[in-house]
């Protein structure tokens, strides 16, 4: 049975940088479950599991675009430390703003007396991924999981719909 829209995947992945820094893996943990089409993976690797079947190993590289976008300069902002008054703010602290495009998560990357500034790019923002990818198993999702828009585990999904 080949992958396509829709399958339920369980596979085994190992990401890392371009330089083999990993990112996260997998391994010697219980393998991801996902309903592939419903963008739960990055979108280079959704892409790539099409037709792919059970057992396959693949190595794959994502290039930002279909990752987790380019970086975005504008994201990249100086607050008033005023902002952030009574809060003990530190460079790697991530919080939730309110921004004119709604909320969305920023991370402090630099603090001054007077300034702290803020990114809201995705951390891995203009970095090329790759995957080492297992297939552990497909299988067509449930009328119950395509009415729900996700893989349930055994057991259900633990919602009440």
């Amino acid at each position: 049975m080949t992958i396509t829209s829709d399958s339920v995947v369980t596979l085994h992945y190992t990401v890392s940088t371009e330089d083999g820094t990993e990112l996260d893996s997998s391994a010697g943990k219980e393998p991801l479950v996902v309903l592939q089409g419903r963008r739960f993976l990055i979108e280079g690797l959704e892409e790539a599991l099409v037709g792919k079947e059970k057992g396959e190993k693949f190595n794959l590289s994502v290039e930002p675009e279909k990752a987790y976008g380019e970086r975005i300069d504008e994201l990249v902002q100086r607050v008033p430390s005023s902002m952030f008054e009574g809060m003990d703010v530190e460079v790697g602290m991530s919080f939730r703003a309110t921004t004119p495009e709604g909320e969305q998560s920023v991370i402090i990357i630099e603090t001054s007396d007077d300034e702290v500034v803020v990114d809201g790019n995705h951390p891995l923002a203009g970095i090329p991924l790759t995957f080492d990818v297992e297939v552990v198993d497909v299988r067509d999702a449930t009328a119950e999981e395509l009415e729900h828009g996700h893989a349930h585990t055994p057991g259900g999904c633990g919602h009440d719909h």
